[in-house]
């Protein structure tokens, strides 16, 4: 039960409170991740993949040490362990991200819309569409909501607070050096590599949840037949089947760096719209209900 209400309580401090505005952990460790990749790749990304090793363990495992030591306090424990999971989450930011976006369409501001997602997502945002604005909004909406909520909760139920630091860190690094450039394909090596597993069950309870929470029946059928054309591993069946929870086909060509991607298409249905941005919110909102009830349910008949 203990578990449960830690969880609980780091769901509502996030709701309540958002994402810090100012001295936010993530922040100060990115600058960190900054200097370890110029110190260990270089300026023309000359680092191998041992490199990337080292500089991984370098940024995450004292600090996984660090929870680990905070989090096992007499007293005070439970209550580090709760401001963790709370700056770990990332829930009230989605929608604080995306709702903007959704309004935009609705009045018609396609400028203020593609300004807003170019800020959550890496493709070239500056010739969407209304519908291409939609489209990456609503697939932010179902990944970010995997690695930026449900993921996080499940590290923490599974190793409490230094378990949730070594995911969240992990999958900071892995956005920030986990790309197939010319710069990273070697040193950020392990750092995609190691996010892959760490949400590899995480990702598929939550393209479960997600089934569960719209059309069930049609999201397995895109989880089961489009995942496995997806790039990503954990990425595929998380939107795969949040698209066709919803109702809508998402992925589709999208330009990356002035690069044009032809991916595959996921989901069935209409392209999305602004209201679809909200639909995804709310399911990602309906599934960390879901997940708490089921942790206080089991903890009750654990007692």
């Amino acid at each position: 039960m203990s578990i449960a209400l830690s969880c609980l309580g780091g769901v509502a401090l996030d709701a309540l409170l958002g994402e810090p505005h100012r001295g936010h952990p993530l922040v100060a460790f990115g600058k960190l991740a900054d200097r370890l990749e110029h110190h260990f790749n270089g300026p023309g990304g000359r680092g191998w993949r041992s490199h990337g090793v080292t500089a991984w363990c370098i940024a995450v495992l004292p600090l996984t040490a660090v929870a680990w030591l905070l989090g096992s306090l007499p007293t005070v424990g439970w209550l580090v362990e709760i401001c963790v999971l709370y700056m770990a989450l990332g829930l009230r930011s989605l929608g604080d991200h995306l709702l903007p976006i959704a309004r935009a369409l609705r009045q018609a501001d396609l400028a203020e819309a593609r300004q807003r997602v170019g800020l959550i997502v890496s493709r070239d945002t500056r010739e969407l569409d209304e519908q291409g604005v939609a489209r990456a909004a609503t697939e932010s909406a179902l990944e970010n909501g995997s690695d930026a909520v449900f993921a996080a909760l499940f590290w923490f139920v599974l190793a409490g607070a230094p378990g949730v630091v070594l995911y969240r860190l992990s999958n900071t690094l892995d956005a920030m050096w986990g790309y197939r450039n010319e710069r990273f394909e070697r040193f950020g090596w392990a750092a995609a590599r190691i996010d892959d597993v760490l949400n590899f069950i995480p990702a598929r309870l939550v393209a479960l949840t997600y089934a569960l929470l719209g059309q069930t029946r049609r999201a397995w059928r895109c989880w089961r037949t489009q995942a496995p054309l997806w790039d990503s591993p954990n990425a595929g069946p998380v939107m795969a089947a949040g698209a066709g929870a919803l109702g809508v086909a998402l992925g589709g060509p999208a330009v990356y760096h002035g690069e044009l991607h032809h991916r595959p298409v996921l989901g069935e249905g209409e392209a999305p719209q602004a209201r679809d941005i909200e639909r995804a919110l709310d399911m990602v909102w309906a599934g960390v209900g879901l997940w708490l009830l089921a942790l206080l349910l089991g903890g009750w008949l654990d007692a």
